[in-house]
């Protein structure tokens, strides 16, 4: 299968290696061999290799009671064609503090059952098929963080379903693991598959759909936020629900972790958009406390943490920079578009959508909330942020509340410096990152703001040290991790403040 692709360049993040994407697409040969590897195994692809389809592939490379081949899919263009290379090369392309992800990609190395292509003509050869791809939420923002409308744009995703259906095999399961409105998987995916099947002459009695989301939490349990997590699941009919608990069976550690079957796609796809606005709420919920404490001269983690002490409010969030990551930024209104727009609703949830509200003006109150306590002008000071993931140990940039406060400092005149120990190159921003902290900090900084909890910035005497034999700034902690005798040690020099700590 050939496509034709202009030539574009796609930069590893991770290492800063450049690929040259080609200008024709054809794994056909590639695949072929690939599968000649694994006479008699099932061949799972999984579309996307994402944060999510990337480690899913790894966890079917390594199913617990079946033998698959797998591979991975992804598209040709610069965000993505450096993953497949990488994958191939023998570099898995996410970096997180979870030894179980270079154990799995070493043994699926070993097993030669792991391949990775951009050529669709791997679903022909596909008895299985994970979607594992984004489905955006397009956000229209008043200049000030605050969302003003917002539109969910099903086409991308249309295009992926019908890249499946173009090639597949008529008794083909397709598991949906995306988020998506509740009502994608029977009102959208299965007639675009249908659709297809038909137009190639095949029967559609055979296909087979099904959904069950993806809890994926990268970090030190990545892969067991997968392999060894309970999983929510259903089918659009009897025999698609039967066909993706067989196949759970085989990867997930279902008697430790037993499968909860639901009575339709709507209700699983209902459940995955309910946990993450209610989470989403949780914590924008806390940030008019964190302002209220600010104000009134309170502790907001230490309040906090007696609360938590009840039982019944052990799940009470704790202040922060801002809401990142592919899901709590989006999750409540794919649920709100889809009750107005797929169930015909008049009504939005609006407590939901005025979550994502909240959650979107963090980084803009963390900037507020620097100037106040700032003297003087921020315009030419040299500041130095720990810290571009959205979240701690792991490499991960996508909608970053970073991203809010590193465009506010900008704009405001800062000359600003970049740390990650996971990030190399900042795609969003397309920026290089130096890792070495300890080389950044031989240099004097007028701001020294924590925006990311990487272990690398938690209890870390070095950095305490180093800092104290820097001359006197101002540092600011977003998110709580210095602790008492921490920010003790540094205010002998320099003035601390923490988001949430009106008593500092």
């Amino acid at each position: 299968m050939v496509k034709e692709k202009p030539q574009q360049e796609s930069v590893s993040p991770l290492t800063g290696k450049q690929y040259v994407i080609p200008e024709t697409i054809d794994d056909k040969t590639g695949i072929d061999n690939f599968i000649a590897l694994h006479p008699g195994k099932k061949v799972v692809v999984v579309q996307g290799l994402g944060f999510v389809g990337s480690v899913m592939s790894l966890v079917v490379a390594n199913a617990l009671t079946e033998e698959y081949a797998v591979i991975g899919i992804d598209l040709p263009t610069p965000f993505s064609y450096w993953k497949i290379q990488s994958i191939n090369e023998g570099a898995f392309p996410v970096i997180a503090d979870d030894p179980k992800i270079g154990l799995f990609y070493k043994k699926a190395r070993e097993k030669k059952n792991l391949y990775a292509t951009c050529d669709a003509y791997a679903y022909s050869k596909a008895d299985i098929v994970i979607v594992d791809i984004n489905l955006d939420v397009k956000k229209q923002s008043n200049g000030s963080g605050h969302l003003e409308d917002y539109s969910v744009d099903l086409g991308p995703f249309k295009k992926a379903i019908t890249s499946i259906g173009s090639c597949c095999k008529p008794d083909v399961l397709v598991l949906v693991e995306t988020t998506v409105p509740p009502g994608t998987s029977q009102k959208i995916v299965k007639p675009v598959l249908e659709e297809c099947l038909q137009k190639r002459g095949l029967p559609t009695d055979q296909l087979k759909v099904g959904h069950s989301y993806e809890r994926v939490m990268p970090g030190p349990k990545y892969v067991d936020s997968i392999q060894n997590f309970y999983r929510v699941f259903s089918g659009t009919d009897e025999a698609s629900a039967n066909a993706t608990e067989k196949f759970l069976r085989t990867v997930i550690s279902t008697d430790e972790y037993p499968l909860t079957r639901l009575g339709n796609t709507q209700a699983t796809e209902m459940a995955k958009v309910l946990e993450n606005s209610y989470r989403a709420m949780n914590i924008a919920f806390m940030v008019e406390w964190s302002r209220f404490a600010e104000e009134a001269g309170v502790n907001i983690y230490e309040v906090v943490n007696a609360i938590r002490m009840r039982p019944t409010h052990k799940n009470l969030m704790l202040p922060g920079l801002g809401v990142g990551g592919y899901c709590l930024t989006k999750d409540p209104l794919l649920a709100s578009w889809a009750r107005m727009n797929l169930f015909g609703s008049e009504e939005p949830l609006q407590q939901s959508e005025m979550g994502v509200h909240i959650n979107d003006q963090m980084p803009l109150f963390a900037f507020q909330y620097l100037q106040s306590q700032y003297e003087g002008s921020l315009k030419g000071k040299k500041v130095l942020l720990l810290g571009v993931s959205y979240l701690n140990d792991v490499g991960d940039t996508r909608f970053t509340p970073v991203q809010g406060i590193y465009e506010q400092l900008l704009a405001a005149g800062c000359d600003i410096t970049l740390h990650d120990p996971h990030i190399v190159f900042w795609e969003e921003k397309e920026l290089r990152l130096n890792t070495d902290l300890n080389e950044l900090l031989q240099q004097s900084y007028d701001l020294v703001i924590i925006t990311t909890g990487h272990k690398d910035y938690r209890n870390n005497p070095l950095l305490i040290n180093k800092l104290l034999d820097r001359s006197a700034s101002f540092i600011y902690d977003t998110i709580g991790i210095l602790t008492n005798d921490e920010i003790k040690a540094l205010k002998t020099k320099h003035i601390v403040k923490v988001i949430g700590r009106g008593d500092l």
